[in-house]
């Protein structure tokens, strides 16, 4: 067998390697993502029994500063940047709709 077989081999075997290494990430990601969905919940209760709006966009942008804080590159930190955008985003779209089914519930 040639060299560059064996070294194709070799490459294919280190992708599968790292993509294994993304999938083990993912799912402690998407328990994570749940997590934080369920502490959202949490808040968005308090908020409703406090009389607080949902949209705060103090804590949103204290919330993405420390994130950015942790990014070791300017790449990182713009990736970062953009990614717990939609995080926070689709968190408050869960408040809202976590609100209305709330609210549905108890006219019921």
């Amino acid at each position: 067998m040639s060299n560059r077989i064996v070294n194709k081999d070799n490459h294919w075997l280190e992708l599968e390697e790292w993509r294994k290494k993304i999938d083990a990430i993912d799912h402690k990601l998407s328990n994570l993502l749940c997590e934080r969905l369920n502490c959202a919940q949490n808040i968005s209760s308090l908020k409703q029994r406090i009389g607080e709006e949902v949209l705060q966009p103090a804590r949103e942008k204290e919330v993405l500063t420390n994130v950015l804080n942790q990014a070791d590159s300017e790449l990182k930190a713009c990736a970062l940047e953009k990614i717990y955008k939609c995080i926070i985003e689709e968190t408050r779209l869960f408040q809202h709709e976590w609100k209305n089914e709330q609210q549905t519930l108890s006219s019921r």
